[in-house]
C-alpha cells in the first residue's frame, strides 16, 4: 500500500465515523436502530473496510454496539447509564481540583475561543435549538479539556458527554427543553476561570453535575411512575371479576420532584 492510500484510507474512516456521530447525536440513528457494514458501505458510496473500521472506532467509544452476526446497533442508554456517566465525570473533576496546578493549565490564548463556544451554546439552549446546543457544547468542553495536562483524562471525558448526549437527544426532542433539564452555566464557567477563581470554578463545576444528576433524579422518577401506572392497570383487568370489581385499583401517587444533589461529587 503506498503512503498516499494509507492516508486517504485513515481520512475516509475518520470522516465516515464522524458522518455517523453526527447522525447519532441529531436522533437520526435512533437507539436500537441496525445495520451492517455493507449498508452504510452502499449508502456512502465507498468500500466496506474503511467503513468496518469506523464502525469499530464508534462501539470502541460506546456508542454502537457490535454483534459478528447481526452487525452493528446504535447504544441504547438508561438512566441508570446516564447517572454513572455524570458521577464518573463528577468524581475525575473533583480529582483534577485536588492538586489543580499539577493537573490543570489554563492557556489565556485560549479562552477567546471558549468564550463564543460558551455564548453559541447558551444562545442555542435558549432558543431551542438542539442540535446547535450539543456542537457547541463538545466543543465547548472539548476546548476546556485542552487545559487538563494529562491528556487520556480530557479523552475520557470527552467520550463520557458524547455518550451523555446520545442519552439525551431524543429525551429532549420527546420532551423539550428548558432550565430544568438544561444547563446555562457555560459563560459563568468560562469567566471563573479566566479570573482563576478556582472556588467559583469548583463551584460551577459541582452545579453542573448536580444538575446532570438531579434530571436523573426526575427520569427515574416518571419511569418508576410509568411503571406503577402499567402495574395498576395489569392489577385492574386481573381483579375485575373480583370482589373490587373493575377499576379498582388505585392510581400510584405522584413522586415529589427531588431536590439538585448539594455536592460535586
Amino acid at each position: 500500500m503506498s503512503p498516499s492510500a494509507g492516508v486517504t484510507r485513515s481520512t475516509l474512516r475518520q470522516q465516515i465515523a464522524d458522518a455517523l456521530r453526527d447522525e447519532v447525536l441529531a436522533g437520526r440513528l435512533p437507539p436500537g436502530r441496525e445495520f451492517t457494514v455493507k449498508q452504510i458501505a452502499e449508502q456512502y458510496g465507498v468500500s466496506a473496510t474503511p467503513v468496518r473500521e469506523a464502525l469499530f472506532d464508534l462501539s470502541a467509544q460506546g456508542l454502537l454496539a457490535s454483534d459478528q452476526h447481526r452487525g452493528f446497533q446504535v447504544r441504547e442508554f438508561t438512566v441508570a447509564d446516564y447517572r454513572a456517566m455524570a458521577e464518573a465525570r463528577a468524581l475525575v473533576v473533583e480529582g483534577l481540583f485536588r492538586n489543580p496546578a499539577e493537573r490543570v493549565a489554563v492557556r489565556p490564548e485560549g479562552l477567546a475561543s471558549i468564550r463564543r463556544r460558551a455564548a453559541e451554546a447558551v444562545r442555542a439552549a435558549k432558543g431551542g435549538d438542539l442540535d446547535v446546543l450539543i456542537g457547541y457544547d463538545l466543543r465547548f468542553w472539548r476546548e476546556l479539556g485542552q487545559f487538563v495536562l494529562n491528556p487520556y483524562i480530557a479523552d475520557f471525558l470527552t467520550r463520557l458527554r458524547v455518550q451523555a448526549w446520545v442519552f439525551a437527544v431524543h429525551r429532549l426532542r420527546r420532551d423539550g427543553m428548558d432550565e430544568n433539564v438544561l444547563w446555562f452555566g457555560h459563560e459563568e464557567l468560562v469567566e471563573a476561570i479566566a479570573r482563576g477563581d478556582r472556588e467559583q470554578v469548583h463551584a460551577e463545576m459541582c452545579s453542573y453535575y448536580a444538575h446532570a444528576l438531579a434530571w436523573a433524579d426526575r427520569l427515574e422518577a416518571r419511569e418508576a411512575e410509568g411503571d406503577g401506572e402499567q402495574n395498576a392497570e395489569g392489577g385492574a383487568e386481573g381483579n375485575a371479576d373480583g370482589p373490587a370489581g373493575p377499576g379498582s385499583a388505585v392510581p400510584p401517587q405522584s413522586p415529589q420532584p427531588p431536590e439538585s444533589p448539594g455536592h460535586c461529587a
